[in-house]
């Protein structure tokens, strides 16, 4: 497994992690929006048209001097006029003169005795012509927009009451996506470093097409299959795969879906999940992250009757039950196998147990060159070294990994990414960010002495990780880094290479002492006491490689031996006589090689980084003829 080791942070390779339905939530936002706005111009206009009525037809036109009512009984005295029209309604007469066009309006009274009596005795004709009454209409015209307004007041009120009456009946329904013909757009082409874990699901698939292979001789169709893995190791996709493989109808869900703070509502929905999928058998249902609702039983609070409680015992009993699921698949996947009840990982209800680990070199070759090809790849550069350096990355890693040399090739500005985007790419995921280089000074040189120690020990320890570079560059909370990388993945550790890397991990404090004296030590080496404290014990505790024989005293980081105060003495003497030990080779390491460390920094501090190949050439053209094999750490 690939680690590093760093001034102010030393660790081991880590694993680096990195819809439709909004953008309709959106457009739909945006509908609404848009008959607000047109509703809102529908009121104005009306508004506005109420005050045009209100205001009269001779609004906006200049006030002229008024033709008054005794004018017109002194013309029509005179001989002046010879008709008048009369609108009863509005109260106002039209006047027609003499040898003249031209008319005039005069406002009358409620009672015009006058005016008749004088019209009749002058002989002008009379004419009464009433005007339309359109007051009502007008009226209505008026009305028109609170009503509207009203009406769609009215229309959202039922709408909201009737979206939450729905929701309230369908509390209790199941939220799993459900597809008829699963178009993941995924398949088992494009799964790649987990080969076993392929062929375990490939049987799965043909159960589904085919059943009446197995059937035939008597072979019963496995009811679950669960995918254990670290995070980032591809259980999700290979769920898809199946999905995009089988053709069948697909229930998909989260765990935590199925638990809501109202007891029984999780069990509900789990019972209306599988009433679902018998009514669309054979298909397949996907629970991910099932570890939020199987944990084990009888560990909560409150007796343990809690909600989630009823939630597993009724997905127990729908997967086992006295009604059988025939053609009825469930594939669910955690990264925690260890908190799961054991009544769910019985056969009968998850018959198969996949794992789904770190792929190998050749698995992550394999992930490389799926992810690579919907990306512009120089020719030059080699996925095979790409998948040398990154031992312990997962699928999601390798997928960040590339996604980040891609970044950085489009940053600068370059038609295809090259292996210097890539290396980057890799220190970024491992170590962080690039900082700020440091500047000439004696926290520098300090920083120099102390990664310059870690390659050096690590390089005369037989068994430990070859260096693959030592740099003063920072990054992240690192102010300078030195990278290990093993030659080749291991399921194993041997003693001598745990003690190779112990030392190892004490080269930068012993340079720090050797060097500049006891008094100038720094707090740098915080982080890698604490990796060597975790190793040396549990060489003692877990691995039984110590004086106190062969005995498992710790088990799940539980000191299960803390109540005896002899044997916790005894562990942490052992530990201290480890650590030691190892502390005394990495010291005679560098007083040995007092002059290469010089030169080696001197170096370092011009380049600021050293790459693996080269400091091996230096360490070879510096090397003095001495013993420097770890028999000292080999007699703990």
């Amino acid at each position: 497994m690939k680690y590093i080791s760093s001034l102010t942070s030393r660790q081991y390779q880590s694993t680096t992690m990195v819809q439709p339905k909004q953008q309709k939530s959106t457009t739909r936002q945006h509908s609404r929006q848009r008959r607000l706005m047109g509703w809102g111009k529908l009121i104005t206009s009306g508004l506005f048209l109420q005050l045009l009525l209100i205001a009269g037809p001779g609004w906006g036109q200049e006030e002229k001097e008024q033709y008054s009512y005794s004018e017109l009984l002194n013309d029509i005295n005179a001989g002046k006029v010879t008709e008048v029209e009369i609108d009863p309604r509005l109260q106002k007469a039209t006047v027609s003169f003499k040898n003249q066009e031209k008319t005039e309006e005069v406002a009358l009274l409620k009672q015009n005795p006058e005016l008749i009596n004088s019209l009749k005795a002058n002989d002008v004709k009379i004419d009464y012509s009433p005007s339309p009454d359109n007051s009502a209409m007008v009226r209505l015209m008026l009305q028109i927009p609170l009503l509207l307004l009203i009406l769609f007041v009215v229309i959202a009120i039922v709408r909201r009451s009737a979206n939450v009456s729905g929701q309230a009946m369908s509390f209790s329904k199941s939220r799993a996506r459900f597809q008829m013909e699963a178009k993941t757009g995924i398949s088992f082409t494009d799964v790649a470093g987990i080969d076993e874990a392929k062929e375990e699901l490939q049987e799965v698939v043909t159960f589904l097409k085919e059943p009446e292979k197995f059937t035939a001789i008597g072979a019963k169709i496995p009811k679950g299959v669960l995918l254990i893995g670290p995070p980032g190791t591809g259980k999700t996709l290979l769920a898809k795969a199946v999905a995009g493989e089988a053709g069948v109808p697909f229930f998909s869900i989260s765990g935590s879906e199925f638990v809501e703070m109202f007891v029984g509502v999780g069990a509900s929905r789990v019972r209306d999940l599988f009433k679902k999928a018998k009514e669309n058998a054979p298909c397949l249902i996907f629970i991910d992250e099932i570890d939020a609702v199987g944990r084990q039983r009888g560990v909560g609070y409150g007796g343990g009757n809690d909600e989630r409680e009823q939630t597993l015992n009724q997905l127990l009993t729908e997967m086992d039950g006295f009604e059988g699921n025939t053609g009825i698949i469930v594939i669910a996947a955690t990264n925690r196998p260890d908190v799961l009840d054991k009544a769910l990982m019985r056969p009968g209800r998850f018959d198969r147990q996949v794992m789904v680990d770190y792929p190998d070199f050749k698995g992550r070759q394999g992930i490389l060159e799926v992810h690579a090809r919907d990306k512009k790849i120089d020719s030059e550069v080699s996925l095979e070294a790409v998948a040398r350096r990154t031992p312990g990355f997962t699928g999601a890693d390798l997928s960040n990994l590339l996604n980040e040399a891609a970044i950085f090739t489009a940053r600068r500005r370059k038609e295809a990414i090259t292996m210097t985007e890539i290396n980057d790419a890799i220190d970024r995921v491992v170590a962080g960010m690039e900082g700020t280089p440091l500047v000439d000074s004696k926290s520098k040189r300090l920083i120099a002495y102390h990664e310059i120690g870690h390659a050096l020990v690590a390089s005369m320890m037989t068994g430990h990780d070859p260096v693959e570079k030592v740099t003063l560059i920072p990054r992240g909370q690192a102010k300078g880094l030195t990278w290990f990388t093993p030659d080749e993945d291991s399921g194993l550790v041997t003693r001598n290479q745990l003690l190779a890397r112990i030392a190892g991990l004490l080269g930068g404090r012993s340079a720090e002492e050797v060097i500049f004296g006891d008094d100038e030590v720094t707090t740098g080496a915080g982080n890698d006491i604490e990796k060597v404290t975790y190793l040396a014990r549990q060489m003692v505790t877990r691995f039984g490689m110590s004086e106190l024989g062969l005995l498992a005293l710790e088990e799940d980081d539980q000191d299960n031996y803390a109540a005896f105060d002899e044997i916790a003495t005894k562990v942490d003497t052992q530990v201290n006589l480890i650590v030691e030990k190892c502390h005394e080779k990495a010291q005679t390491i560098i007083r040995e090689n007092r002059a290469m460390v010089d030169q080696l920094v001197e170096i370092l501090i011009d380049q600021e980084t050293i790459e693996g190949d080269e400091f091996r050439q230096l360490v070879e053209k510096f090397k003095q003829p001495i013993d420097s094999g770890p028999e000292l750490c080999k007699s703990v």
